[in-house]
């Protein structure tokens, strides 16, 4: 039997597609998005998204590389970055090779925090080096503005949570107790604490706030 087609993975590579060819004028012709390992160390990050399909080895290469990451967020850098690859030094540097050796020469970086030094991050790709700044701040405004929707997307794309089960998580997020979450919903207390239990399980934890914790780290909340 045919595995059943993911909506919200066609979803987000057609987002992907689209954004990189809203961004044509400055020769943009991959994104990557790393985010945390919610089951991982505080430094772990996984691909979350990448664009075309084709750059996952490379996209692959630098989430495992300890460039940028938690760090680079302890040196108190910016939440931008703007780099040319050909310009760096590639020894020992394997990301950088592979999207060398796939023609690109500038990468622009952007950050978007997450509790406990995590952070999803943005990266995308041009095959030319950029030398005025406002290309590279044009960019960032791309990132900026995209990504509420993108990250909704994404986390449709990945959460293992049923929605009731974020929704349950959220208002947690939001202090309000379990009797309280019941009366907003509609439904029993049981009901939610249920519902709680469930996403606890899901995400390997055994008490409330580590799964909400865990649930910022994957865009739910």
């Amino acid at each position: 039997m045919p595995s059943p087609v993911n909506f919200d993975s066609i979803t987000l590579d057609s987002m992907l597609a689209d954004w990189i060819s809203a961004l044509r004028d400055y020769a943009v012709e991959a994104v990557v998005v790393l985010g945390p390992d919610p089951f991982g160390q505080r430094q772990s990050r996984l691909v979350a998204a990448v664009h075309p399909p084709r750059f996952l080895d490379a996209a692959s290469a630098l989430a495992g590389s300890r460039d940028f990451g938690a760090p680079w967020r302890e040196s108190d850098a910016p939440m931008v970055a703007w780099q040319h690859i050909g310009n760096s030094d590639t020894r020992g540097d394997r990301w950088r090779l592979l999207w060398l050796a796939h023609g690109f020469q500038s990468v622009v970086r952007v950050e978007f925090p997450l509790p406990s030094g995590r952070a999803f991050e943005c990266f995308m790709f041009s095959p030319r080096q950029f030398h005025d700044r406002a290309e590279a701040a044009a960019l960032v405004w791309s990132a900026l503005n995209i990504w509420p929707l993108f990250k909704r997307t994404l986390a449709a794309a990945s959460s293992p949570l049923s929605p009731r089960e974020s929704e349950c998580l959220e208002l947690a997020f939001e202090g309000l107790t379990a009797k309280q979450s019941a009366e907003r919903l509609g439904c029993a207390d049981r009901t939610v604490t249920y519902h709680l239990a469930n996403a606890m399980a899901k995400l390997r934890v055994d008490n409330k706030m580590a799964a909400i914790q865990r649930a910022c780290w994957l865009g739910v909340i």
